[in-house]
């Protein structure tokens, strides 16, 4: 059984910097496609930053140059490092893992296997 645990959010300044880090478990986590999304109150879930299995990585132009996305294979683990952060990027931020996800879907929150429960980021201007 899948899962994702986040962890890292909270609150800074406009300007500041997050890590925010998704420990993985329950299946080979090499094999995975992952992404971050977010979700603030009254919008729709949106992809922020995803890698496919090889590691290729996509990023919403919203956030390109600020955020990056990296992982741990041994430890399991799946980061967003987060700078330069904006009152906008305050959202709840979700992590996502699946087995079979296409190039052009990665950004999409469709259809992901499995989703971890979110850790809340607040930036205040």
């Amino acid at each position: 059984q899948v899962q994702l645990v986040e962890s890292g959010g909270g609150s800074v300044q406009s300007g500041g910097s997050l890590r925010l880090s998704c420990a993985a478990s329950g299946y080979t986590y090499s094999s995975y496609s992952m992404g971050w999304f977010r979700q603030a109150p009254g919008k729709e879930r949106e992809g922020v930053a995803a890698l496919d299995s090889a590691a290729n990585t996509q990023y919403a132009d919203s956030v390109k140059g600020r955020f990056t996305i990296s992982q741990d294979n041994a430890k399991n683990t799946l980061y967003l490092q987060m700078n330069n952060l904006k009152p906008e990027d305050t959202a709840m931020y979700y992590c996502a893992a699946d087995s079979r996800r296409s190039w052009w879907s990665l950004l999409s929150p469709h259809n992901w296997d499995s989703w971890g429960q979110g850790t809340q980021v607040t930036v205040s201007s």
